[in-house]
């Protein structure tokens, strides 16, 4: 497997071409500079409960502990604008050094994002700039991983999984958010350009509770599905068991390697193929960023990382790669049953 592949296919949120995450570098007197100003940082997610989550913000906190920045709140959002905007409102008076977010949407939540970055905190983002915020101006930069990318690899794998004519699900986020959107695009494109001869049928979600309605939805319309994209893994996990309720057998790809999913595919199930982030990677940039910003760096204001095609058959090595750690038991066990 190539472990670190270089292409970014994407382009940033104001059409940006990207920086590779290597550009995230500090001269050694800024390094001892930010350790002796001990800076302070808050996270924002849209939830802590996810996987991928779970890795970002641990090479966030491992990341800025590095360079002695103590990480002083870690917000769950729960999906939830209203919490968002009012969590980002919390922590103007918290007044901390910067400000790690996720965007949940994009209008929405913009004004709350903004009035951070013009009380003086460092603001820096995750694969999302809201509308009408410009770097360098309402924050610091955007790093992401390869959306579009990992979208592309998604209809590849599936590609090989659907007969000619074949028809294939789209299961969409009903949020306006650009990682998603850059992922649906992807899938789309491809498919397009590569498999004319498919026809996709589209349903969304607001929010995880609403994934089986969505699949339900697309299945009432089609009951012959040749083949299911989910625009990440936890709704991929959620779609699969209701096909399986329904006793059908249909191909999945997905984006993000979430234990899970990872499973899944070891043991040969319905998910084939997945466009996997380096989420650890991603908080590891972004800390390296805010540092950067706090003493005075300016970033390259949209840094993105490319993504790894995961099949089966490199589960476990791609696994290591990016979770930096050993695949886990049951992995390992679904791996060898296969």
């Amino acid at each position: 497997m190539q472990s670190r592949p270089t292409t970014i296919w994407g382009l940033g949120p104001h059409g940006e071409i990207a920086a590779p995450p290597e550009r995230l570098a500090l001269r050694e007197e800024d390094q001892h500079a930010a350790r002796a100003r001990r800076f302070t940082a808050a996270v924002v997610l849209h939830t802590t409960e996810s996987d991928w989550s779970k890795q970002q913000l641990a090479g966030i906190v491992t990341t800025l502990g590095h360079y002695s920045a103590v990480v002083v709140d870690v917000i769950d959002c729960q999906f939830s604008i209203d919490a968002q905007v009012g969590a980002l409102d919390r922590l103007i008076e918290v007044a901390p050094d910067a400000v790690i977010s996720i965007p949940i949407g994009n209008t929405a939540v913009a004004e709350a994002h903004r009035k951070v970055s013009h009380a003086g905190i460092r603001l820096l983002l995750m694969d999302n700039a809201p509308v009408g915020l410009l770097p360098g101006t309402d924050y610091v930069t955007v790093v992401s991983a390869d959306n579009f990318g990992l979208g592309q690899i998604a209809a590849k794998v599936l590609s090989d999984y659907t007969p000619p004519g074949g028809i294939v699900g789209v299961l969409a986020y009903g949020v306006d958010f650009f990682a998603t959107n850059e992922r649906e695009i992807a899938f789309r494109r491809w498919m397009d350009s590569e498999r004319a001869d498919v026809h996709l049928v589209r349903a969304e979600f607001a929010d995880l509770d609403g994934v089986e309605g969505a699949i339900s939805g697309i299945l009432d319309s089609t009951p012959h599905l040749h083949g299911l994209f989910a625009v990440w893994d936890e709704p991929a996990i959620r779609a699969l068991t209701t096909l399986r309720s329904k006793g059908l057998k249909v191909p999945i790809t997905t984006i993000d390697l979430g234990n899970d999913a990872a499973i899944e595919m070891a043991k040969g199930g319905l998910i084939k193929g997945i466009g996997a982030q380096r989420p650890y990677d991603q908080g590891s940039a972004i800390a390296e960023a805010t540092i950067m910003s706090l003493t005075g760096a300016r970033p390259p204001s949209w840094v993105a990382l490319p993504g790894l095609a995961v099949t089966a058959p490199n589960v476990i090595e791609a696994y290591q790669v990016i979770w930096h750690a050993p695949a886990p038991p049951a992995l390992r066990r679904a791996s060898r049953g296969r």
